[in-house]
């Protein structure tokens, strides 16, 4: 039967709100839920009632109530469409949360989550982001986008001047944003640029990107910069992308180019009638905004690194590779 906890507050937690201290050690644990806990007075910090914004400090001892679930118990894994479809949407935004200040969010967007509305599309971050509108009814602004496919590094702006000096960090590419993906082959050479103009058509299956001549009409230039991280054989490699340019669809359809295409990557992963996909690993893309640094509007910079999302650990540790090796 479960019981009451007393748990300490270390010294590297120092400084964290009292809900994002919870995230961490109980990543399972619901927003509503922590809500509920903290307004019957469940939850206490050295005896004395708290809030969600409440920041801990070093050596302060936590009362945690039993939890009945497992998802309440941090049992649960991170978020998937299913847990995506079926949480409230302050909630799952919670579970994404990896960083926060008064003028930022930064989230982990899973794949499969789309950023702004369209065609077929009724759940997205845009439409969720209403659930954490402030106490003057302002609602946090996105300030960048990712494809619905692509996990990883999101940055919300909390203020209506938070998001006018992001969204000048981002057109005028002040920006660092890195890319990890996990591509069919090992390119040659390992570390390299590529340059192509990029411009966009229609097909069957919807808009596609694609490689253009220079001075082709609608035709933008895209820069990236790539290096492989490890590879399995001569079968597959981890690479990092670093885009220059924030072109539509840009770091796939360059992993095409240069003959490598994404794992999973449902418009541009092109290969021969026989080649197989490797037994084990999901057929989603590959692709993870694994780290951004950005100037804060405060001065100074936000730099965050995303955990891998669950398909692409499944993949790594099918690989061999190492998520945590090579971050710096």
């Amino acid at each position: 039967m479960a019981s009451v906890e007393q748990r300490r507050i270390e010294e590297d937690e120092a400084g964290l709100r009292l809900d994002r201290w919870f995230k961490l050690h109980y990543p399972g644990l619901g927003f509503v839920h922590l809500q509920k806990l903290l307004r019957s007075g469940q939850v206490r910090i050295d005896g004395g009632r708290a809030k969600s914004d409440t920041r801990v400090l070093a050596g302060q001892m936590v009362r945690v109530p039993p939890m009945e679930t497992d998802a309440a118990r941090g049992k649960v894994g991170p978020l998937t469409r299913n847990t995506i479809r079926d949480q409230h949407d302050g909630d799952v935004l919670a579970q994404m949360l990896i960083y926060e200040d008064a003028k930022v969010y930064v989230f982990n967007k899973p794949a499969g989550l789309a950023v702004q509305g369209g065609s077929g599309v009724s759940r997205h971050v845009d439409k969720m982001l209403e659930a954490w509108r402030s106490r003057k009814g302002e609602k946090p602004r996105l300030v960048h986008r990712l494809d619905r496919d692509t996990s990883g590094v999101l940055v919300v702006a909390r203020t209506r001047g938070a998001a006018t000096a992001l969204t000048k960090a981002f057109r005028e590419r002040d920006t660092k944003k890195t890319y990890w993906a996990v591509v069919k082959g090992v390119p040659t050479p390992r570390d390299g640029r590529i340059s192509t103009f990029l411009v966009k058509e229609q097909t069957e299956d919807g808009d596609r990107m694609r490689v253009a001549k220079h001075g082709e009409e609608g035709a933008d230039h895209a820069l990236t910069h790539y290096r492989v991280l490890e590879n399995l054989a001569q079968n597959f490699a981890w690479v990092e992308f670093e885009p220059y340019t924030g072109r539509t669809h840009q770091l796939r359809v360059h992993a095409l180019h240069i003959g490598h295409p994404i794992l999973g990557d449902p418009k541009y992963f092109e290969h021969d009638t026989n080649w197989e996909f490797p037994g084990g690993v999901q057929k989603r893309l590959h692709l993870h905004a694994r780290r951004i640094v950005i100037p804060h509007p405060d001065g100074g910079f936000v730099d965050q690194i995303a955990p891998l999302p669950p398909h692409m650990v499944q993949t790594f540790n099918l690989f061999g590779f190492d998520e945590g090796a090579l971050d710096d």
